[in-house]
């Protein structure tokens, strides 16, 4: 593979891109969504070039999955509704200006394309490795709203998250979403009702690296 020079510390440094990730947050909280701002896509990054780095993958692609986490998500700019695609759109204008090779771009923005759970497929190993790290995202702070008494399902199941670990490793054969969850907050199966879609998802992404996806959830293997 023919590789650029652009970095993920340019991606993460870039006046435009920090731009949209701001405002695509912002159209998200208006909508009462959680937080989908610098917080995710660095988690989202971070755990994307670690899953690579465990997989046995390059340096290079480890970098071109935490630039995919970093950028996954502008897409919400133009609307909640298609985001992955428009994403993935505004991203390879964005890394075509910025010098990116093409067979890099593509990588990226199939990756981006591929990513919500609605229209998505682990069509290669940087999709898989997004589509994890952007599902097993589950913890409190990413709740904007702070009266539970207004909570939606997606506020409690979220607000009860008191911890998450995504945990991988080549010897493994599994890769696991370990949750605590607060169930005077939220019910078990509260999760599953809004989750189970992305976990499916998780587990076809687990299965291109030819592991199992596993969800345990205070302490008990549920999947």
């Amino acid at each position: 593979m023919e590789c650029s020079n652009v970095t993920f510390e340019q991606i993460k440094n870039s006046p435009e891109i920090q731009t949209y990730i701001k405002m695509e947050d912002q159209s998200l909280k208006a909508l009462g969504f959680t937080e989908h701002a610098f917080a995710h896509v660095t988690r989202t990054a971070e755990n994307a070039g670690n899953i690579l780095k465990e997989m046995g993958y390059s340096e290079r692609e480890q970098e071109l999955g935490k630039i995919a986490g970093y950028i996954h998500d502008i897409g919400n700019i133009v609307n909640r509704i298609d985001h992955a695609q428009s994403g993935a759109v505004m991203a390879f204008r964005i890394l075509d200006k910025m010098g990116m090779t093409p067979e890099e771009i593509s990588i990226i923005i199939s990756a981006i394309g591929n990513h919500d759970e609605g229209t998505a497929a682990p069509v290669n190993a940087i999709a898989a490795a997004l589509i994890l790290a952007d599902k097993s995202d589950v913890r409190r702070t990413r709740v904007r709203n702070r009266d539970l008494a207004s909570f939606d399902i997606h506020d409690r199941v979220n607000y009860a998250v008191t911890q998450s670990s995504l945990n991988f490793s080549d010897e493994s054969d599994n890769i696991i979403l370990e949750l605590t969850i607060d169930t005077d907050i939220s019910p078990v199966m509260s999760y599953f009702e809004i989750f189970m879609d992305r976990m499916l998802l998780c587990n076809k992404a687990a299965a291109y690296f030819h592991k199992s996806f596993g969800l345990v959830v205070n302490k008990q293997r549920l999947l």
